[in-house]
Parts: structure tokens; C-alpha cells; sequence
């Protein structure tokens, strides 16, 4: 077996946290946190609400019905419960170890706010949102929705005993995860074991990074990482190694063929052109996007 492994480009962290809304408190990666440019594409956000206790709530927190064009979000939940309303009809309540992935295409409506099951209990919150990029010939593509639940996500179990590798989009050892996606994408999270390993290759000209969000673990039996921690990788020949150190070490793995486009981007819409952006905000201001009555 090679022991050639990537190399780490760097360690970054996100950007002081803030509330999005009254029901998520994220800490933003990128674009915000760190000046990547278009260095991670597809992906073109990250914002993070690390494990936070909310107190009981009689009142449903979240935010409220707004507007996309151009992209994807995927929401991936760990702890708590989030509810979804767009302006295409679609609904789902999405709880640990579920995921949303939301093309919003050629534009439309939703909100997302805590299920009202944990807004009356109250607990530990812990969530991602990604967005995707989509390239030019998708963009206003009709906005569909996918709910990935656990229970349909591909599992590899790690040599050892040493954990499990959930597939969310792309494939990990010949299974497949059970996302729909525009472009070439690999998403999954590892849950380790302490000591399981895991050892990957994706292609050299996919942008690849690993998170971890929970406990420890060693990378490329080298670089010491924390939670918090978001690790790119250079674009070369080699394989990934990780190692978890503690029983509840999770680390999640983003890998994307980058969309060689112009971006352009503001507030909720991500186009190639400034007047494409003028023009989605003409249409969601003239109604096009949806009824906010959802």
C-alpha cells in the first residue's frame, strides 16, 4: 500500500459566532472565515452551529420565509430538529442524522426554523449548512428537494471495529450515498472509534477538506487535529489518512469537482454575471420566486 499522502494546505477556523435569525448560532468558515475565493469550489458556504444548548421555548425559533437562486443547500443535522417550508410545497422535518438538500435553481421561497417537538423540550443543537454552487447550465434549473434520512444513508464500517463511514453524496469503498447531485460531489462523516482509521483516495483535482466536529483525531499520521478544526488538502496525488482518538470523534469530508465559472454572488443568489444578480432580485421583488403565505 502507498504511503504517499496529501498534502495539508492549512488549518482554519471560522468567524466569530452569530445568530442567523433567532434559532441558529453559527460560526461562518467561508466564505467569511477564510478568503478562499473560489479556491473550495462547488462549495461556497459553510456555516457551522457547533453543539449549543437552547433553553425550552413556547415560540418557534428560526428564520423566517426568504429567497435563493443559483444553488444548493445542504443542511445536515447531528442534534436537535429542523423544519423546512418552501414555496414549491415541500415540507420535511429533518433530525439527527438526516439531511436537506435543497436545489434552489431557478429560484423560490422557504424557511427553516426548529421542529416544534424541539422547541418545547429544548437540548443540544448541533448543525450544518452547506451551499452548493451549481454551474451555469443548472442555475435556473426547477428547484427540487431531497430528504436524505439516516436510515437511507450508505454505511462502511471501518476495519477494526473502528467506526463508521456515513455517505451522504459520492461513494466511500463502492457504496454509494444517496444524495442527487449536479456535479461530481463527496460528502460523508466519519464516526470513529478510539484508534479506528480511515484511508481514502478522491481524485487530485476534486477541492477536499476534512472538519472535525467532535473529539480528535491524527491526519496523515501527522497533523494533530481539534474540534473546530476545517483541514484543506492541496490538490495532488496521494491518499487521506485519518485516525480518531476518542470514542466519539466525528469528522465530516467535503469533496468536489471545482466549476470553472465566474461567481458572482450577493445576499441569498449566486450567479455568473452582476446582471443576473440585478435580475434575480427583479424577480423575487416581482413575485416570481413564490408567495411568502407558505
Amino acid at each position: 500500500m502507498t504511503t504517499t499522502f496529501r498534502s495539508i494546505e492549512g488549518t482554519f477556523h471560522g468567524a466569530p459566532a452569530h445568530m442567523v435569525g433567532d434559532g441558529f448560532r453559527v460560526s461562518n468558515y467561508f466564505p467569511s472565515g477564510t478568503n478562499f475565493g473560489q479556491r473550495f469550489s462547488p462549495f461556497i458556504l459553510l456555516d457551522y452551529n457547533a453543539p449549543f444548548a437552547f433553553p425550552p421555548s413556547d415560540e418557534v425559533k428560526g428564520v423566517g420565509a426568504h429567497p435563493h437562486r443559483g444553488f444548493e443547500t445542504v443542511s445536515i443535522a447531528y442534534e436537535g430538529s429542523v423544519e423546512h417550508h418552501d414555496s414549491f410545497g415541500n415540507h420535511g422535518i429533518v433530525g439527527p442524522g438526516d439531511v436537506q438538500w435543497m436545489t434552489a435553481g431557478s429560484g423560490l421561497l422557504h424557511k427553516e426554523y426548529h421542529s416544534k417537538e424541539f422547541s418545547k423540550s429544548g437540548g443540544t443543537f448541533h448543525f450544518i449548512q452547506l451551499w452548493v454552487n451549481l454551474p451555469r447550465a443548472y442555475k435556473m434549473h426547477e428547484p427540487r428537494y431531497q430528504e436524505l434520512l439516516k436510515k437511507n444513508m450508505g454505511n462502511v464500517q471501518l476495519p477494526d471495529d473502528g467506526g463508521t463511514v456515513r455517505i451522504i453524496a459520492g461513494d466511500y469503498e463502492g457504496v454509494k450515498g444517496p444524495a442527487l447531485t449536479f456535479t461530481p460531489i463527496h460528502l460523508f462523516d466519519i464516526a470513529f472509534k478510539a484508534g479506528g482509521k480511515s484511508r481514502f483516495a478522491l481524485p487530485q483535482t476534486y477541492n477536499t477538506a476534512a472538519m472535525v466536529l467532535k473529539g480528535s483525531a491524527t491526519i496523515n499520521e501527522l497533523k494533530q487535529a481539534s474540534a473546530g478544526d476545517f483541514v484543506l488538502f492541496a490538490n495532488e496525488p496521494g491518499d487521506i489518512m485519518i485516525e480518531g482518538h476518542t470514542d466519539d470523534t466525528l469528522v465530516l469530508v467535503l469533496s468536489g469537482e471545482p466549476i470553472h465559472e465566474p461567481v458572482f454572488q450577493h445576499g441569498p443568489f449566486v450567479m455568473n454575471s452582476r446582471e443576473e444578480i440585478i435580475q434575480a432580485f427583479q424577480d423575487f421583488q416581482a413575485g416570481k420566486m413564490g408567495n411568502p403565505d407558505f
